[in-house]
């Protein structure tokens, strides 16, 4: 058990703080998943920007690699031109 006041205040930010993680990494993978089964261009392309940014959000803060985010991107790109 934590035996400092700023320790018990760092366990509570720490689970609020991993919770809103999870929940706009969840979001992005779903948002993801859908641009992914797109199969009209015009649509895909309206999507595509909302997405990138929400991927570039989750490097920004660190709950990606930023490599992770050049790769997701960069195949998300290339799947929308060949549409």
């Amino acid at each position: 058990m934590a035996n400092h006041k700023s320790a018990l205040k760092r366990i509570r930010r720490n689970e609020s703080v991993r919770l809103r993680n999870r929940y706009q990494h969840k979001t992005t993978r779903n948002a993801i998943k859908k641009l992914r089964s797109e199969t009209d261009k015009k649509s895909a392309e309206a999507l595509l920007p909302s997405v990138v940014s929400m991927i570039d959000k989750l490097a920004k803060r660190n709950i990606i690699h930023s490599n992770k985010a050049a790769n997701l991107k960069s195949k998300l790109t290339r799947q929308v031109a060949g549409l």
